[in-house]
């Protein structure tokens, strides 16, 4: 049988050793694409990440800082009791200028219904035809009646926003609850977005952040209280488009090619709160079928940074650009090309090679242009990760070159050692790595460690979340500088922290401008007082407070006798430094919130308030004068200086601040014309009172050596029998030139002299003597009650000093009662708890007199050791027409007995009370319906002519 044709041979099927070298060659090429693939989706992602990182980063300090710009607006009105408009324009001229990315400042006054008027009558005074607006149809149009308003009272740059200065803003539900927010936390609040009226069209939207003001001196303890002293708001309007493109930078962070960016002013990414948008939105994901999908380079996933501005959630989207997401994953592609083709040109070489012969020379010749393609591939993939590693070093070289201290620390409790600083940070600390790296950051704080900053990272450290202080923080040296510092945490692929990062911005700089201003608005600048401007401000406030609570202010004008020769003679300098201790000695004469203010030159102003009476600012005075007159030493010289004072008192010679220093000015003239180194009081009359008070309190301090006192008696008698049981002794003052005078006018002067301690404890010897005379004499062991001053009460001896009266006199001691006052005993209850134990220990009786006055608090009651409540004749002077001071008595009444305490009611002067005491059963009484206090002869003689209590039970018997 003949052979067949070649074009009649069968088709030969393909040899197994080619076809498992085409399956083994297809396996390897997918598994390099994979891999490769694999690899370069990480470095790319990497490099996508740290953009987006740094992206953050930036944004976050930008908004931060323009927050800050809030704050240190707010500073204003926090450190002046008032700010005036021009205060306001050029504090916040530098802000505008420093931050272009802010609209307007402004200061949102609150105004009740009641206020309205007189507010808009005021502003008028500035403004001619100012009246409270609101918008209608997007104009403004007069405000209609409400019961508050949120009022646009300070505005800067007043051009172009005429409109909103008067504007009642309460109309705009979400900004009125971004106020109410800040109110009730004490924090910067931000709004949602809003269209601006002003800027480039596509710059107008922006954002308001507002700081709350409270009322001076308010308690802010918690939501309820802060709610209820806020008077306002400082806020201010930002661009958000020119924030977040000045966040940015000029580093080439929003050039193109750099990543896309969407910016929502909420917590997600809500297309109505867009503030900020750079290329396109993150795309949805890859399209076309599973095949495709899996051919097309892996996308780069969006980076998402959720972060806090003033207390109001942001969101940041992060995604490639377009035209660079998938470049440089086409190497993985190009492999899996090369694979496949060499697997079929392999195969088909063994293919060859087992069926043609003559094919080998062009099967070798396919093999090596395909090496050569191989080698091509593989010198790519090396330059690929060439410029992968460049890229990491230019990122590194990137952040060692920050001007802004970069930390990286181990997340590692408790110290969290330092594992990487950059030269900026050095630079700024003063270390080397070697002496902080494997430290903890706490070297920076130094002893400084109970700053609130310190708390607030532990606990974001241990959270494992953002945080954010300004801290004090300390150099190599020791030198102090202010850091403004940013931590973040670091999570590994399964989301472990595994390291903090942290930026750390100095902002000594910053903190000394703040102090600055301060300083050059309020204070002198060569003694530090008060200048002219504060003098006046806290003038005004102390007038509206005396204004509010009756109280007076005390105005003193002073004047450096003879300061013109030191100036002469030692010159200007020795002037400016006799000023500078005259200053101290001025301040260390007067309380803590007293104002001492240099007016000019060698005049001086003294603000007193809260002074009760004349003798607290005449001895203030005094002391200023004393202190004034000790010698001065300057530049070798020493020498003595006096000073000339005048006085002035609201409301009797002024009710505003220009007449009572007018009138103290003139009171100080007189002084001088007197002879110099005195005080003077505006008015005569003022002047004699004083005088004679002086004289008072002189006399005051010889009246126990030459025996001028004497203990008057006013009995105490029991409502059942009707009969004395005891008395109160009452001291009274027989002076030789004005007659008997009243405790009410020397009780006050022993108080502030300390003269109450000896007096207080001769009437105490007295008044046990008196009645042990009265014993021995057979009538009765009567119970003598005598006050106790509140210095005596917490004298160290007064229990021994009582335990040797009553062993010297021979009086048992329940025979004694001491009474002590409500605000005594609850000034510091568990040392009174402890005194009258002592007391108790004796055995005398214990009283709390004005009761219902004070504190009358029933937690300490019962565990006062007391044996009598006596209730206060403010009470018992109207039980028997006012309902009110009825129902007070008869709940004493039951409380005292229900604690098993007797009940003496002072001040019964008609029968009428008499009666009610007597039906609710009150034990005892003392008052002008018995008897007033008498001498102790005619209290003898009551007592030997056994005066009793008409209608009592048992006075037949």
């Amino acid at each position: 049988m003949a052979e067949p044709t070649i074009q009649n041979r069968p088709p030969r099927p393909v040899p197994l050793a080619a076809l498992l070298t085409l399956l083994l060659g297809l396996a390897v090429a997918i598994g390099l694409f994979l891999i490769l693939r694999d690899l370069e989706y990480k470095a790319q992602d990497t490099d996508f990440r740290q953009q987006a990182s740094i992206r953050a980063l930036r944004l976050e300090h930008g908004l931060a800082e323009a927050v800050n710009a809030v704050e240190i607006a707010n500073q204003l009105f926090v450190v002046n009791e008032t700010v005036s408009r021009e205060q306001f324009r050029l504090f916040t001229q530098p802000l505008l200028k420093n931050y272009p990315y802010i609209q307007a400042f402004n200061f949102h006054r609150i105004v009740t219904d009641s206020e309205r008027s007189a507010f808009e009558a005021e502003m008028r005074k500035q403004f001619a035809g100012f009246m409270l607006t609101e918008l209608a149809g997007g104009k403004p149009v007069p405000a209609r009646i409400k019961k508050r308003y949120i009022v646009v009272d300070f505005l800067e740059p007043m051009r172009g926003n005429e409109a909103a200065f008067g504007l009642d803003v309460s109309f705009h539900a979400h900004l009125v609850a971004t106020m109410q927010h800040a109110a009730e936390t004490g924090l910067p609040a931000a709004s949602d977005l809003l269209r601006l009226a002003q800027g480039e069209a596509d710059a107008r939207i922006g954002f308001q952040v507002v700081v709350p003001v409270y009322r001076k001196g308010a308690a802010l303890d918690d939501a309820g209280a802060r709610r209820a002293a806020w008077i306002g708001d400082t806020a201010v309007i930002f661009s958000a488009k020119k924030l977040i493109e000045k966040a940015f930078g000029s580093d080439g962070l929003l050039e193109e090619g750099s990543p896309d960016v969407s910016v929502y002013a909420a917590a997600a990414a809500v297309e109505s709160q867009l503030a900020f948008r750079k290329g396109l939105p993150p795309a949805s994901g890859p399209q076309g079928g599973a095949l495709l999908r899996w051919l097309s380079p892996r996308q780069i996933s969006p980076v998402t940074h959720d972060f806090l501005v003033a207390g109001k959630p942001w969101h940041m989207m992060l995604s490639p650009a377009a035209p660079t997401a998938i470049v440089g994953q086409y190497g993985s592609f190009y492999v899996l090309i090369g694979g496949v083709l060499f697997s079929f040109l392999a195969a088909a070489y063994i293919h060859a090679l087992v069926t043609r012969e003559q094919r080998v020379q062009r099967l070798v010749q396919e093999r090596t242009r395909e090496a050569h393609l191989a080698n091509r591939l593989l010198r790519e993939d090396i330059a690929a990760r060439e410029r992968l590693e460049k890229d990491l070093q230019l990122r590194k070289r990137a952040i060692e070159a920050s001007p802004n201290a970069i930390i990286i620390t181990s997340a590692e409790a408790p110290d969290y050692p330092i594992e990487y600083v950059n030269p900026a940070f050095l630079h700024m600390t003063g270390y080397t790595e070697m002496e902080i790296l494997g430290r903890s950051m706490r070297l920076l704080m130094g002893n400084d460690s109970k700053q609130p900053g310190i708390a607030e990272f532990k606990s974001a450290t241990i959270e494992q979340r953002l945080g954010h202080a300004v801290m004090r923080s300390y150099r190599k040296d020791g030198t102090m500088f202010w850091n403004d510092l940013y931590t973040s945490p670091v999570r590994d692929a399964d989301g472990r922290v595994t390291h903090f990062v942290a930026a750390q911005y100095d902002i000594t700089e910053m903190k000394r401008y703040e102090a600055e201003l301060e300083i050059r608005a309020n204070q002198d600048t060569v003694t530090g007082l008060a200048n002219r401007n504060l003098l006046r401000d806290r003038l005004s406030q102390a007038l509206a407070f005396a204004a509010r609570y009756m109280h007076p202010v005390w105005v003193v004008h002073l004047d450096l006798d003879r300061f013109k020769f030191i100036n002469d003679t030692l010159g200007l300098s020795a002037g400016d430094q006799l000023l500078k201790q005259v200053a101290e000695r001025l301040q260390a004469c007067v309380r803590a919130t007293d104002t001492v203010a240099r007016l000019a030159a060698d005049e001086f102003v003294l603000v007193l308030p809260e002074r009760s009476d004349e003798s607290s600012a005449i001895h203030t005075v005094q002391r200023i004068m004393d202190a004034a007159a000790k010698p001065y030493t300057i530049e070798g010289h020493e020498f003595f200086m006096t000073v000339s004072a005048g006085m002035a008192v609201y409301p009797t010679d002024g009710e505003d601040a220009e007449t009572l220093m007018k009138h103290a000015d003139v009171a100080m003239y007189r002084a001088k014309e007197t002879g110099r180194n005195n005080y003077q009081f505006y008015t005569p009359a003022m002047n004699e009172r004083a005088l004679e008070r002086l004289r008072l309190e002189g006399d005051l301090r010889l009246a126990l050596e030459h025996r001028q006192f004497e203990l008057h008696y006013q009995p105490q008698v029991d409502l059942c029998t009707g009969k004395i049981h005891g008395m109160e002794a009452l001291i009274r003052w027989q002076h030789p030139a004005y007659g008997m005078v009243a405790p009410a006018r020397f009780i006050g002067l022993a108080e502030e002299t300390g003269l109450i301690v000896p007096l207080g404890a001769w009437v105490v010897r007295t008044a046990c003597m008196q009645a042990k005379s009265w014993q021995d004499a057979g009538l009765g062991e009567l119970r003598v009650a005598v006050n106790l001053s509140a210095r005596q009460f917490t004298q160290k001896d007064l229990v021994k000093s009582i335990a040797n009266v009553l062993r010297e006199c021979g009086l048992a001691p329940h025979c004694l009662e001491l009474e002590l006052t409500e605000s005594m005993l609850m000034d510091d209850v568990e040392r009174a708890i402890g005194i009258l134990r002592d007391l108790a220990g004796l055995g005398v009786q214990i009283s709390v007199d004005d009761f219902g006055t004070g504190y009358s608090s029933l937690a300490y009651l019962k565990r006062l050791p007391i044996d009598v409540l006596k209730i206060d004749q403010s009470f018992v002077r109207d039980i028997s027409i006012d309902p009110d001071d009825a129902a007070i008595v008869a709940t004493i009444v039951s409380l005292a007995h229900s604690l098993r305490l007797q009940v003496i009611a002072e001040g019964v002067e008609t029968a009428e009370q008499l009666e009610f005491l007597r039906d609710h059963g009150c034990d005892a009484m003392q008052g002008y319906y018995f008897s007033k206090p008498v001498p102790a002869d005619q209290f003898e003689a009551m007592l030997r002519q056994g005066k009793c209590l008409a209608g009592s039970a048992n006075i037949a018997g």
